[in-house]
């Protein structure tokens, strides 16, 4: 009876040991400016991918509300140049009749910069183009993006396709 009761006592000492250092390494990961980081990180790849969808999924027949995407989900040059040309592309998309969906496939934060609020990322994305009058056809593409942080949140402030080779 007496080694179980020591037995027990050990044990028991092991699992409050295991707890208090268990909880340390979780507060101390939970605390860290790597899991600050990488919160930042997933934020901005979110905003990214949410900012690249918008752009790229268009309908002639609701083009004012797709241009306002543009814009709120566009910051520095690169919404001033969609503000600029607001009409022109305006008739441009209706002139198109076609409807474009669009998907992000893929997506990564390759460059960051937490204090200056500017990020990097690239994007595969699968568009679906629906004419008026014919087939659709299904397209995957590359796009790299600049992303800067305003009060907001995280906007696009610049957009490509990626080159291939790049």
């Amino acid at each position: 009876m007496r080694v179980f009761t020591v037995v027990a006592a050990v044990f028991a000492v092991v699992a409050f040991v295991f707890a208090v250092f268990s909880g340390f390494i979780w507060y101390s990961a939970a605390s860290s400016s790597e899991s600050s980081y990488a919160a930042t990180r997933d934020d901005a790849l979110r905003s990214g991918q949410v900012g690249i969808t918008n752009f790229l999924t268009l309908d002639y027949k609701k083009v004012d509300e797709d241009l306002q995407r543009w814009l709120s989900s566009s910051t520095g040059d690169l919404r001033a140049e969609i503000d600029k040309d607001k009409d022109s592309r305006k008739k441009q998309l209706v002139d198109a009749k076609s409807v474009t969906t669009s998907k992000v496939l893929d997506a990564a934060i390759t460059e960051l910069d937490d204090r200056a609020g500017s990020a990097s990322m690239i994007a595969v994305v699968e568009s679906t183009v629906t004419p008026a009058e014919g087939q659709k056809v299904t397209k995957i593409n590359r796009y790299l993006t600049k992303l800067t942080r305003t009060e907001d949140g995280w906007k696009l402030s610049q957009l490509g396709p990626l080159r291939a080779g790049v």
